[in-house]
C-alpha cells in the first residue's frame, strides 16, 4: 500500500510536469497543472500526517513527529484510564451481567456429558496436583498442630461426663449394656472348656479329681445364670450397679480433679505415642495414594460421581428459578466486587505491558496492523488535493479571468 500510494503522488508529479511544460501550447493543460498541482500537495501532506505518527519525516526531528515512539507509555497510560473509567464501572460490569442468563447457559453447557466429564477432569488434575506439591511432612505437621490444638489441648473429662450423664440420665446407655451381656453369654457358650481348671487348680492336692470338674462346673453354670438373670430382668441389681458406676463417672469426670488429670494422661500417652504418630502419617500418605489413583483414573468412582453430580447442578440451573436468581445475583456481585476492588490493577496491566514495549517494535506493531488504512488515507488524500486544486484554479480562472 506504500508503494500504491507513493504511485499516486509520482503520477502527480509527472502529469505536473507534462502539463506545465505544454500549457503554452495548450491551454486546457492549465487545468491538468492544477489537478496535478493539487493531487500532489495532497499527497505529501497526507504523508508527512502519517508518518508523522510512526517517526520523523526523512529523519528531521521535527516537532510534534514520532508520536506513538515517544508517546508509547503516555498512550499506554491513557488507554488503561479509558478501559477503567469507561469499561471497569461497576454499573457497566453490572448491566451486562444482569442482562446474561449466566445460570442458564452454564446448566446448559453442564448438561451436555462430554463437557461435565471435562470439568471433572480438569478439576481432578487441578486437585492431583495440588496433592503432589504438598509436603508430606508439612501436611503432617498442620494435622498435629490443629489436633494438639482443637483436640488434645482441650480437656476432655468434663465435656464427656456431661455427655455420659445425658446419656444414663435418659436410659440410651440399656441397650449398650444389654449388648455387652448378649456378647458375654454369647462367648460362654461357646467356651465351656475355659473354666476347666479356673478354680479347681487353687484346690489342695488331696481333693478328688471329681470333685475338680464339679467345682469348676459349678462355676461354669453360676456364671451362665447370672448373666441369663440379667438379661432377663430389667430391675436386676447389677444392671443398678452399672447405672450407679456410669453415673459417679460422669459425675467424676465433670468435677473430680483426680479422675479429670487421669484420663488427661492417659489421652496425653496415647496421642504422644510415636506409633500414634505413624499411624497418623500412613493414614495421610494412604488417603493421599488412594486420592491420586481416583483422581487419574477416568472410569474411577469418584470421577464418575464427580461427572454426575456436575450434569445434575446443570439440571437444576436450568430448571430451578430461584437457584437461577441466586447464582445470577451471586456471580453479578462478586464480578461487581472484584471489579470495584481491582479495576485499577486490572487496568494496569494495559499501562504496564505497553510500558514493556521497546518503542521501535511497537511502532512496527501498530503500523503494521493499521497501517494499511492510512496509506489509503494518503492516496484519498492525492485524490481529494488533485479535486481541490482543480476546483480553486477553475474559480479562480471564472471570476478572475
Amino acid at each position: 500500500m506504500k508503494g500504491v500510494a507513493l504511485g499516486g503522488l509520482v503520477f502527480m508529479a509527472v502529469l505536473f510536469a507534462f502539463s506545465f511544460a505544454f500549457q503554452q501550447q495548450v491551454p486546457a493543460l492549465a487545468y491538468v497543472r492544477a489537478f496535478a498541482e493539487g493531487g500532489m500537495v495532497g499527497a505529501l501532506a497526507d504523508w508527512f500526517a502519517v508518518t508523522a505518527l510512526f517517526r520523523h519525516p526523512l529523519g528531521i526531528p521535527i516537532p510534534h513527529t514520532a508520536i506513538i515512539p515517544s508517546r508509547k507509555d503516555e498512550i499506554g497510560r491513557t488507554l488503561g484510564e479509558f478501559v477503567e473509567t469507561e469499561f471497569l464501572r461497576s454499573d457497566v460490569v453490572r448491566t451486562k451481567l444482569e442482562d446474561t442468563a449466566i445460570a442458564t447457559r452454564l446448566g446448559e453447557w453442564l448438561q451436555v456429558p462430554e463437557h461435565a466429564e471435562r470439568v471433572a477432569a480438569e478439576g481432578s488434575v487441578m486437585a492431583a496436583s495440588i496433592l503432589r506439591a504438598l509436603s508430606d511432612d508439612d501436611v503432617q505437621d498442620v494435622i498435629e498442630d490443629l489436633a494438639r490444638e482443637h483436640l488434645i489441648a482441650p480437656e476432655w473429662g468434663p465435656p464427656l461426663g456431661e455427655w455420659l450423664g445425658r446419656i444414663v440420665e435418659s436410659g440410651a446407655h440399656h441397650g449398650a449394656v444389654d449388648m455387652g451381656l448378649d456378647s458375654i453369654a454369647a462367648w460362654l457358650d461357646a467356651n465351656h472348656a475355659a473354666f476347666t481348671g479356673l478354680v479347681s487348680r487353687r484346690l489342695p492336692s488331696w481333693v478328688p479329681s471329681v470333685a475338680h470338674r464339679l467345682v469348676d462346673d459349678t462355676v461354669y453354670n453360676e456364671a451362665v445364670k447370672f448373666v441369663a438373670a440379667v438379661q432377663a430382668d430389667p430391675e436386676h441389681p447389677a444392671r443398678h450397679a452399672i447405672d450407679g458406676y456410669l453415673d459417679r463417672l460422669a459425675e467424676n469426670l465433670q468435677h473430680d480433679p483426680a479422675t479429670i488429670g487421669r484420663l488427661e494422661d492417659a489421652k496425653h500417652k496415647v496421642f504422644d505415642s510415636p506409633r500414634v504418630r505413624e499411624l497418623a502419617a500412613e493414614a495421610w500418605n494412604t488417603a493421599k495414594a488412594g486420592l491420586l489413583r481416583s483422581l487419574g483414573d477416568p472410569e474411577s468412582g469418584l470421577r464418575r460421581r464427580a461427572a454426575q453430580a456436575l450434569a445434575e447442578i446443570g439440571g437444576r440451573l436450568t430448571t430451578d428459578a430461584a437457584l437461577q436468581r441466586r447464582v445470577d445475583a451471586w456471580v453479578t456481585d462478586a464480578a461487581v466486587f472484584l471489579v470495584d476492588r481491582y479495576r485499577h490493577d486490572i487496568a494496569s496491566i494495559i499501562t504496564d505491558t505497553v510500558e514493556r514495549w521497546d518503542p521501535a517494535e511497537t511502532t512496527e506493531k501498530i503500523e503494521l496492523m493499521v497501517g494499511r488504512d492510512l496509506q489509503y488515507i494518503r492516496l484519498n488524500g492525492t485524490i481529494v488535493g488533485a479535486l481541490a486544486g482543480l476546483a480553486i484554479f477553475s474559480i479562480a480562472h471564472a471570476f478572475l479571468g
